[in-house]
């Protein structure tokens, strides 16, 4: 039903025209209104203006879960219509907050546990990888790469790290192995130093375990460097598990580290949640039959991380309390 509330206009074509707010208001209760179309001055001030029914609205959807139509002004009133389409703005934003509360509560209802990736979710670790990438490439008499570069490379493992930084600067696909020895050297020697936790993330895995939930890290980063950077920073007491790139026979984007991951957590993958930064979390949990959620500030390879489809987009990990 589109409702028309004007006193002197003739409404378009398809469209119930009423006389006052309470007209209006008595239809708006009824659940059927689509779309809602308001005068403002309706000759009898006494019964009411078009603000009126805009003041019901706001109401009902702030008090009652009421979920308004679209509604627009037709006044001529340039005064009345600023305040009118300035409430209705009010109306739309409480609306949004209200259904992205209900889509949080009806994706964590069936949640017993989470999965939480590490370097670009819980860390930044830009300046460890940056520091002993460096190294490394002197050792080789091979020149540095750049932040740019790291932040939308990360996350498919070290190796690939590794393999992706030589062919970027130049150097021999056979300096591999060389490469790899000086990076574990180096890495170690770095681990946590420039990396820090981001904001939102001991307050979010607080709220997570406040809510019974079991708590597992799972990571493409070599699992004693997982371990270490999680101990320095002080967020390895909230980890049931610790699982790194070396745990399992694939890493992610296959799904194998979250189901395995699931049967040490002794949940579904239903049950439990994925939350990472990057298309390579989503991927993983998608095939493992988990929901998914990634914060907006990661390494997403340089992709906006919307484009992974994850059930929702977070801004800081305290989002999930």
């Amino acid at each position: 039903m589109r409702v028309y509330l004007d006193d002197e206009r003739t409404p378009p074509e398809g469209w119930v025209r009423v006389y006052w707010p309470e007209e209006a208001v008595a239809l708006l209760e009824t659940g059927q209104v689509e779309e809602l179309s308001l005068d403002h001055d309706l000759g009898d001030d006494a019964r009411g203006t078009g603000y009126d029914v805009v003041l019901w609205v706001e109401e009902a959807v702030a008090l009652r879960g009421f979920v308004p139509p679209r509604i627009s002004v037709h006044s001529a009133n340039s005064s009345a219509r600023q305040k009118m389409e300035a409430g209705i703005g009010a109306i739309e934003a409480l609306a949004r907050s209200r259904a992205a509360a209900a889509a949080k509560d009806a994706l964590l209802a069936p949640v017993q546990a989470a999965i939480v990736d590490l370097d670009g979710t819980m860390v930044d670790t830009v300046g460890d990888f940056e520091q002993a990438l460096a190294r490394t490439l002197a050792a080789l008499g091979l020149p540095p790469v750049d932040r740019a570069f790291i932040a939308r490379t990360v996350g498919r493992g070290s190796m690939n790290l590794l393999r992706e930084t030589l062919a970027h600067v130049g150097g021999a696909p056979d300096l591999l192995d060389a490469a790899w020895t000086h990076y574990q050297r180096h890495y170690a020697d770095v681990n946590g130093t420039h990396a820090e936790v981001y904001p939102g993330v001991r307050e979010g895995l607080a709220a997570m375990r406040a809510r019974g939930w079991q708590l597992a890290c799972v990571t493409n980063k070599p699992r004693a460097f997982a371990l270490a950077l999680l101990e320095a920073k002080g967020l390895l007491p909230y980890f049931a598990q610790v699982f790194g790139g070396d745990s399992f026979e694939r890493h992610k984007p296959d799904p194998l580290p979250l189901l395995k991951t699931c049967e040490a957590l002794g949940t579904r993958p239903a049950q439990t949640l994925m939350v990472g930064d990057s298309r390579n979390d989503a991927q993983a949990a998608r095939a493992a039959g988990c929901p998914v959620v990634l914060v907006s500030y990661g390494y997403n390879h340089g992709e906006p991380v919307a484009d992974a489809r994850p059930d929702r987009v977070i801004e800081r990990l305290d989002a999930l309390a």
